[in-house]
């Protein structure tokens, strides 16, 4: 093992500290080799020493031997079961000593859900801040593979005891199964390779383009896969969120995520379900949902074509944006930088975008806008994974309707799904009088229409936007994404302009093929 050099420890002690630094001769260096509960001990007390974090790991770990430090067996990357709870003993005592819940976000897990429903994968997902999730996709994934118990992979409970509940859910997943192949056939006979295109991504492209056509009969029930890497202070609060959800199969996943990160970073999520401070949360947000519940209004909603209304923005926005991009090089107090050129202004924040991963500077967080969007389940789906905004959506029915995709129809496919949509609806509604409409959603496929709001800033509205109008895009969300800009366009149209990389096009016919084409070329060059 090569040992560097470091004026501030002996040879010796370079030697034992190297296995758990990138380097050990600059200032900045990353923790290799340390459980995560480990690493967020160290931090804690980092903020609280004059030590360097390397002097912090020598002298309070492992020169404390009683801490079993040599327990920790660095090549096979063990957890070191002594030293791991001698430094979840000492994290205690810091959240304890020191009340400061902020040492929670030093450390982090990654935690696999798999086998969980769509429904409950937006529960999981719904955490904005500190938990980074990654979901199975629809676009590239078959959903149709039996689980081992032969059956198709759908959440069944015991809340969802109702015979009509799985006859339905086999049938739309039956016609999905039925279909796949001839939809792919169709649409590579549609759409037949082109010269110059590799076979690998022309077939990936039409495989996508038939997935996409068929993923609006997935019920939310489907089962699928996620990843999430979150800190501790996140992860306490999904738990709480979780356990006070009202679906049971949340409410199950709160404690088996419990428990699976109690065995890695026990000291962050040991409040989550206690009864000093988990329970009350928990029960404070179930009666909160009831409140609210009984409060609202009784109807239900009418068919709706899809939709984006701007409901509310702030007719001062851009002087807004202009003050606060000059703010950081000016002396003047923020109500004070008002009488300016704005053009000028906007156009020295923004000049040289060369691409959408330019980022537009933070003052243009000071223009909001609230949109009301009526959509299917699908695109609502992949719209709720941006975070750096405010949305809510409202039970998933059927009074809305459902998007069934033209080509479907034009290739006499339409017929088919439209039978076992309409026997989940039918479903859906006796669901509804035996076990309430939340429970009801499962049953439901997401091609029907739910209806959502977001409130969003103008920087986000140009990630959002130019993200997800990218040719390759949906076409069901990328229209979503069009008509949002294109509100934004209506009511401020200089702080739109610089939204330069919005595709307002009509896009691909097939969505994948430039994509997989710029992967051959990734590939190439690897």
């Amino acid at each position: 093992m090569r040992v560097e050099a470091n004026p501030e420890f002996t040879p010796d002690e370079a030697a034992l500290l190297n296995p758990y630094f990138t380097n050990m001769d600059q200032p900045v260096f990353a923790l290799t080799n340390l459980p995560e509960v480990v690493k967020g001990a160290l931090f804690s007390r980092y903020s609280r020493t004059e030590k360097s974090l390397r002097r912090v790991l020598l002298d309070e770990f492992l020169n404390q031997p009683e801490l079993g430090f040599h327990n920790l067996p660095v090549s096979s990357g063990g957890d070191g079961l002594v030293a791991r709870q001698a430094a979840e003993e000492f994290y205690d005592r810091v959240l304890v000593g020191f009340g400061d819940d902020s040492v929670a976000e030093l450390a982090g897990a990654h935690l696999a859900v798999e086998q969980v429903s769509i429904l409950a994968a937006k529960a999981l997902e719904d955490s904005r801040i500190g938990i980074s999730p990654l979901e199975k996709s629809t676009r590239y994934v078959r959903f149709d593979r039996p689980g081992r118990d032969g059956r198709f992979m759908y959440h069944r409970g015991p809340e969802l005891a109702v015979p009509a509940y799985e006859g339905s859910a086999d049938r739309l997943f039956e016609t999905y199964s039925e279909l796949i192949d001839p939809l792919i056939a169709r649409v590579r006979e549609t759409y037949p390779i082109e010269d110059g295109e590799s076979e690998r991504a022309w077939k990936a492209a039409t495989k996508a383009k038939a997935l996409d056509l068929l993923r609006g009969l997935l019920p939310a029930g489907t089962l699928t896969n996620l990843g999430l890497y979150g800190n501790g202070r996140a992860f306490e609060y999904l738990i709480i969120k979780l356990a006070a959800n009202e679906f049971p199969e949340t409410q199950r996943l709160a404690r088996a995520i419990h428990t699976q990160l109690s065995l890695v970073m026990a000291s962050f999520v040991r409040r989550a379900l206690d009864p000093k401070y988990g329970e009350p949360a928990i029960g404070r947000l179930v009666e909160s949902r009831e409140r609210l519940r009984r409060l609202a209004r009784p109807g239900s909603a009418q068919l709706s074509p899809p939709s984006v209304r701007l409901i509310d923005f702030d007719p001062h926005a851009e002087a807004k944006v202009v003050a606060a991009a000059l703010f950081g090089t000016s002396e003047g107090s923020l109500g004070d930088l008002t009488d300016v050129d704005s053009d000028a202004v906007l156009q020295a924040a923004m000049a040289g975008r060369a691409n959408r991963r330019q980022r537009a500077p933070r003052a243009f967080e000071h223009s909001t806008y609230t949109f009301e969007v009526v959509a299917n389940f699908a695109a609502y789906r992949d719209l709720h994974r941006h975070r750096m905004l405010t949305q809510d959506r409202q039970l998933l029915g059927t009074d809305l309707g459902f998007d069934l995709p033209p080509l479907l129809v034009e290739w006499g496919l339409g017929a088919r799904v439209e039978e076992a949509v309409q026997a989940a609806a039918e479903t859906h509604a006796q669901l509804v009088s035996e076990v309430g409409g939340a429970l009801a959603q499962y049953v439901l496929p997401i091609g029907f229409r739910v209806r959502w709001y977001m409130r969003v800033n103008l920087r986000e509205i140009y990630h959002l936007c130019e993200l997800r109008t990218t040719p390759q895009g949906h076409p069901d969300y990328r229209w979503v994404a069009q008509e949002m800009f294109q509100r934004v366009q209506e009511v401020h149209p200089r702080l739109a302009a610089f939204g330069a990389f919005v595709d307002m096009g009509p896009g691909d016919d097939l969505e994948r093929r430039r994509s997989e084409r710029r992967i051959d070329t990734a590939l190439a060059g690897a």
